[in-house]
This record gives C-alpha cells, structure tokens and sequence, in this order.
C-alpha cells in the first residue's frame, strides 16, 4: 500500500482517538466541548472512514460509518486528508452544511488542541502536566499505530501471520497510563489502560519522562534496558516483533 494511504489509516485510526482523551484530561479541551451534540463522519475516497461523536461531554472515536452523521467530511484521496492533519488542506462537506461555522470554529480549536499536545517543545516538556498528556497521547498512537501497519505495511505483512495469540502491553510505572496490542487469529488490535486478559509480555518504562524520551526516539532502547530505565518481561519474540512495527511509525507520524 503506498504511502499516503498508511498515512491516512493512521491518522484516522492511530491520531484522531487520541481525541477521547483530550476531551477527557484536558480542562480547556473539556470546557469547549461540554455542550455539544454532534456526529462527525470522515470519509476518504479508496481510503479509510472513522467517525468522532460528541455526546454529554464525552467524545467517542470510531471506524467505519456513523448512523446517522451530523456532518459529512469527504476528502478525494488520502493524500487529501493527509494535509488536512498537517493544517495544509480542507475537506469537502457533503453534508450538514449549516455546521460549517462550528466545524472552522469551535471544531478546529479543538484540533489545534490536540496538535499543541502532540507537537511538543522541549518548553513545553518542562511542565509535569504537558508531558504526563503528551506521554498518554504519544504511547496510544504507538499502540494504535501497530494494527494499522501491520495490516497496510505489505513487508511487516509476515510479522502479523507469525505472531502468536496474545497480549502485549505498555506501562508507565508506577502508575502512569497503559496501552496494549492484541493478537488473535492473525489479527491485531489496540486499547488503552489495562488489558482485560492477562499479558504474555510486558514493557514497563520507569517514570513518565523516561518513557517521552523513550517513546519519542530520544532514547535509545538498548541503552534503556541496559540502565534498567525499562523492563521487559514475557515472550520476548512478541515484544520484538513490536519493536520492529513500531519502528515504522515515526517514517509516517513525526
């Protein structure tokens, strides 16, 4: 699959939930969006559809089609929704046209939210609450990232038919978030904070900013578990195996 088409998967399926988070933990994204009732349907021509609702204060992402949508965002290629997420390009509504002004106002605020938190300076990593978030939303893209590239990356195609059933999970100790990677039937999926079976194999990172500099490439990972900044335990071949997927990730998302 060609570049901008794994791009668009992971943008919309990796990126975009980081969305239910931010609305969450963040008071500003929170307060913005505390009254709004509304569906937003991406859909990409030859390319990927997610969906992200607005309900009671809560913000829900998903894949596939939403029924009914509020608003319809079409973009002609994935290339096209590519520059969107690089503030680059528009979509084109094809339905809901009486939300345009919520969708360049009130919507777009909340996007630029995200990428103040996703972009970081080494400022802005200074502050103990930016970095927790920034971490969260930085170890769930790598988390959602893996499924989305094991399944359009035709090379890492033979690690996914390889891997064996089970968990792997991602912890910032002692007690920061948690993500997780699936395995079952040659499939893989993703969650956020602990997985609902037990994990064959485990990566703990000692504290928070360990695990930015980790997460970020700033650290090396031979260097980390060497220092013993972070752990692993389990069936090492499946953490590996994540390694190698991972590596891909910031080729696409940097």
């Amino acid at each position: 699959m060609c570049f901008e088409r794994v791009k668009a998967h992971l943008n919309l399926h990796a990126v975009l939930p980081n969305l239910e988070d931010l609305v969450r933990l963040d008071p500003e994204a929170r307060q913005l969006t505390r009254d709004w009732q509304i569906a937003i349907q991406f859909v990409v021509r030859q390319g990927p559809k997610a969906h992200v609702v607005f309900k009671q204060g809560a913000c829900t992402v998903g894949r596939g089609l939403h029924v009914p949508p509020s608003v319809v965002l079409f973009f002609a290629s994935p290339a096209h929704l590519n520059r969107m997420f690089d503030g680059k390009s528009n979509p084109v509504p094809l339905w809901g046209f009486t939300k345009l002004p919520f969708l360049s106002r009130d919507f777009a605020k909340l996007t630029d939210r995200l990428t103040y938190f996703l972009k970081p300076s080494e400022a802005l990593l200074e502050d103990p609450s930016y970095l927790a978030l920034n971490t969260r939303l930085t170890l769930n893209t790598a988390a959602y990232a893996v499924p989305e590239l094991l399944a359009h990356r035709r090379e890492l195609r033979p690690i996914a038919a390889g891997l064996p059933d089970g968990v792997v999970q991602l912890q910032v100790l002692p007690d920061g978030p948690s993500a997780y990677v699936v395995s079952a039937d040659g499939k893989t999926s993703a969650g956020r904070g602990e997985p609902a079976q037990r994990p064959m194999a485990r990566m703990a990172m000692k504290d928070m900013a360990t695990a930015n500099a980790f997460l970020s490439g700033k650290l090396d990972s031979f260097t980390a578990i060497a220092a013993g900044d972070v752990s692993i335990r389990g069936q090492l071949p499946l953490l590996d195996a994540m390694s190698l997927v991972l590596d891909h990730v910031p080729k696409y998302l940097s």
